[in-house]
Order: structure tokens, then sequence, then C-alpha cells
């Protein structure tokens, strides 16, 4: 466990950054081969809150969230749950302001695939507002093992060789080619399956800090602590499957964004992302998905987009034909299979950010349990040093990458490595393979699908006051998978404290609301959504 103290020029909050310091150009370390603790976590939260939250004029820290500084402690520590390989890491922040009358603990995991500081948006609305918050990387996060030098990452965020330190990803060595091990991908724990779990260790850890932190006011118990979840994306998914599971009574409210979930009887992500690779790209062969934010003006796009219609039909996947009469049977297809319009309208957005093979590649890894030498389909993941080649990442390279990184591949110059790079389009030989997973009922397709099925949540919910906000455009995670058949399973099986929004003009990512595209389309932030949502809680415990 390691304990530090943030106040004057480096706060809980920002690092010291604020606004103006968020807004320019990174922290980088005085000495980029061999940064200091503190000059790591002030890049990492830069990072993470410019990938998460929307910080251009009048978005995060003006019109909503708080970038104020906070003084406080923060607590760090590794847990392991009970049978697994891997730690998972923790980390409680506590406000010298917290709020002694009124005693709360915002439990957050991180959203994504990112490391102990992918919550910090959530952070500011807890830590703002007088209570502690705790967090957790869910067994995932940035701790990537570079398996050339045979370094991993250490509790404090430097490196350091295996057998050195405690490491809070160590996988077995692998001699040869130059791999990067990401956790979540290799880590040989399918962590999603157990995210509840990681959340309620949380919960305990953060109550632990603050007897530790406060031992005058011991003990700290659900009983005289009020718990508090808060989440989006996986990490509002790992709630929710924390609330299913919780029958200590820890948590007392929760606010839940846009949840990765799978729902009993209906396509879980990998599912439907596979099926998205596959066709999303097709549709921007013609008007209106050509004309769509992210994809107008890009011509590369639409040229990519008729390489993929034309590879498809190819295949018989498609009919042969004009591109708009391709483009639109692609539609009809993604259309049968579930997503809706809304969840469409923004399939530029997820082709140019190749969105859905970054997910597949490292989710199919992590469900078959692999390691970073034997992924599914052939894929590598390194340092590029071509289309086809890894290279040896530099100290200074590999020094950084804990605070860079957001937990999955691509990542900086850390590639994904096609299995076969040959035809016209080079990605769908790949996308086909793990396609293919998606649907195959022996060996490693059945091996998926059991892993699929171990995530899927079961719909019943203590009778606790629970939001659940979701966007309509939401083409990561639409609800038309996730929120609405899950809030329809909860009420089926008496979830009386359950409130569900669909939120018109919000989609998944509050970071890229900067976009012109999307400025344009007057699309809003999630973030702002939550937080109400939140202090609408937080005003009701105080009027009682």
């Amino acid at each position: 466990m390691r304990e530090t103290s943030h106040r004057g020029a480096d706060d809980l909050l920002s690092a010291g950054l604020g606004l103006a310091g968020l807004r320019g150009p990174p922290p980088l370390p005085l000495d980029p081969s061999a940064p200091t603790p503190l000059e790591l976590r002030r890049l990492a939260i830069y990072h993470n809150l410019r990938g998460i939250a929307d910080l251009s004029p009048g978005g995060f820290g003006e019109s909503h969230g708080s970038l104020k500084p906070i003084p406080g402690r923060e607590f760090h520590a590794f847990g392991r749950l009970p049978g697994a390989r891997q730690p998972h890491r923790l980390m409680a922040q506590i406000p010298d302001g917290f709020d002694r009358e009124r005693r709360c603990l915002v439990v957050g995991p991180v959203s994504g695939s990112r490391g102990i500081y992918g919550a910090q948006a959530l952070a500011a609305m807890a830590l703002s507002r007088g209570c502690a918050f705790v967090t957790t990387d869910k067994g995932a996060g940035t701790d990537l093992f570079d398996f050339a030098s045979d370094t991993g990452v250490t509790l404090e965020g430097t490196r350091a060789r295996r057998g050195e330190a405690a490491l809070a990803f160590a996988p077995e060595p692998i001699a040869g080619e130059a791999l990067v091990g990401f956790k979540h991908a290799h880590s040989g724990d399918h962590p999603e399956a157990r995210w509840g779990e990681y959340a309620l260790d949380a919960a305990r850890f953060g109550l632990a800090m603050l007897e530790r932190a406060f031992p005058e006011l011991a003990p700290f118990t659900a009983a005289n602590t009020r718990l508090i979840g808060l989440g989006i994306s996986n990490g509002a998914a790992a709630l929710i499957h924390a609330l299913e599971r919780d029958e200590e009574g820890l948590i007392d409210a929760a606010v839940l964004g846009a949840p990765n979930i799978a729902v009993p009887g209906h396509p879980a992500l990998y599912d439907y992302a596979s099926m998205a690779a596959l066709y999303q790209p097709c549709l921007l062969a013609a008007p209106p998905y050509r004309d769509a934010p992210f994809a107008r003006q890009q011509p590369t796009l639409a040229a990519f987009a008729e390489i993929r219609c034309r590879a498809l039909a190819e295949r018989g996947l498609l009919t042969a034909g004009e591109p708009a009469q391709m483009a639109n049977e692609a539609k009809e297809r993604l259309l049968a299979y579930g997503f809706d319009e809304k969840a469409l309208e923004l399939a530029g957005m997820n082709v140019a950010l190749d969105l859905w093979r970054t997910v597949l590649v490292s989710y199919a890894s992590a469900y078959l349990r692999r390691g970073a030498a034997d992924m599914p389909c052939g894929y590598r993941i390194g340092v590029a040093a071509g289309p086809a080649a890894l290279r040896a990442a530099s100290v200074s390279e590999r020094a950084l990458w804990w605070a860079e990184s957001n937990g999955i591949a691509p990542s900086g110059p850390i590639q994904i490595i096609e299995p076969a790079m040959t035809g016209p389009d080079p990605f769908l030989p790949g996308l086909l393979c793990l396609r293919a997973l998606a649907e195959g009922r022996e060996g490693d397709g059945a091996s998926l699908r059991q892993a699929v099925e171990a995530t899927r949540v079961s719909g019943r919910l203590p009778p606790i006051p629970i939001v659940l906000l979701h966007g309509r455009e939401d083409a990561l995670i639409p609800p038309a998978f996730t929120s609405r058949p899950y809030v329809e399973l909860a009420k089926a099986q008496g979830a009386a404290g359950l409130r569900y929004r669909e939120l018109e003009g919000v989609q998944h990512f509050d970071a890229f609301l900067a976009h012109p595209d999307l400025r344009a389309a007057g699309m809003k932030p999630l973030l702002a959504e939550l937080e109400r949502a939140f202090a609408e809680l937080l005003e009701r415990r105080s009027e009682s």
C-alpha cells in the first residue's frame, strides 16, 4: 500500500494542471527515460481527463464538472481476487474537505480498459462535493509488459525488471519477437467475467482507507457511510454486476451511464462489434452515411468503403452491384441484426477511428485467455517497425506507457499487426476470422461463446435508487443491445428503484464533442447528465 499527499501545486483532481494546463501540451517529464512517480501521475491524469471529458471552451470544467484544486491524500494498492493470476489496482482519493457529518464514498470503476486514473472525470463530481472517491482498473489498465526487456510496471507507475519489484502485470516470459502484453487482453484472467467483484473490492478498500485517513472517526461501514456507485461504459457495467451480487448491501445508490453489458437473449459487444466491423465501412460508400459526421470530407474513407463493399461481395456476403446498392444492403443487414438508425449515424466515427477492430482483437484474446504470443487469428501487438514487423521499444518509450496508454491497442507507437496484409482490403481476412469466432459452435468459437456467456447480467437488482442514462446516438454501445433490454429485464424482476432515461443528442465519447462535425450536429455531453443525476441523489440524502 502506498499513501501520498497532494496539495498546493499538486492537487488530487488535476495534479495542479487546471483547465489551462489540461488544454495545453502534455506535461512531459524532464527526463523521459527516467520519469518520477509524480511526473507519471501528472501525465496520466492529463491523458485520462482529455480522453474522457470535453475540455473545449464551454465543456467540462466550465458548463459542468469541476477542475478547481482539491487537496487531499491518495492511497494505492494491489488487490487480488481469489484464483486470479494477476493483481488489480485500487486507488482511494480522500479530500481534506471530506464531509464528516454526511459521510459519502463514491465507487467509480474506470471506463474502458483504462488505467487507475481512468475515472478522474467522475472523481471530480465526488471530490468537489466533499465525498471520498475509490476506483479500480477492473483487472485491465495500463500496466503494459515489455517482453523484449522483461519489464513491467510497479505500484507507483515506474518500470522494473521481473523479480526486482512487485509488478502489476507479470506474464510468463516470451523469447524472440518484441511483443507487448496488455493486461486486459493477455492476463489469462478474463477480467470482464469478474467486473462486479473488482468493484465490490474497491468499495471495501475505500472504507478501509477512510479509516486509515480518519482513525478518530472509525469505524467506516456501509451502515454509517453512504456508498454511491458512479460509472460510465465498462465502469457502469462493473457496477451493474456489483449491484447484482452485493449481498453485503454495500452500495446505497448508483448513477450509471452507457453500460457495456451483455443482456440474455441479446447480442453482446463482441457479437455486434464483429458484425459492425465487417459491414459499417461499406455504409460510407453512399449517402447519407458518406456525408455523416467523421465521414464527410474524407475521400479516403469513401474509397475504402467501396473497397470493403466489393470485398464482401466477392465473398458472397453482399450482392455485387453499384456502391449505393451495396451500401443499402449492408445497412439492411445491420438493421436486421438489431442496430437501429441512431446507432448507425456515427458509423463514420467508428470506421475512421478503427474502433471495432480495436475492440475485437483485445476482447477475443481476453475471452480465450490467450497470451501475447498466441493471440486469436494470428494477431500480434508491439511497437511497429513496418506493416508486419515489430521492433524493441526504447527506454523512454516504454517508461511512459503507463501514463500515456488507454489500456488497449493500438496505443501510440504500439500497433496491432495483422495476420495477413494481402489484397485490396488487408484488414478483412482477420475480421472474418474474428467474426467466425462469434459464430463458432466448436473449438475456439465455442470457448469464446462460453466466455461471453460468463459476462451476462441477471437483472436482479437491490431495492435502492438506481439511475441509468444512455445516449440515443451511442454508436459504440447502442442502447438497443444494452440498456433498453436490461431495463425491461430488471423491471420484470421487480427493480422498483430503477429509473431509465435515454438522452437525445448524446453519443458515447464526450472527448470527441470538440470535433467540428459533432459540434455542428449539436451533440451534448453524457457527463453533464451523469453529474446532474448524481447531484440530485446527494441532495435527496441531505434533505432526509
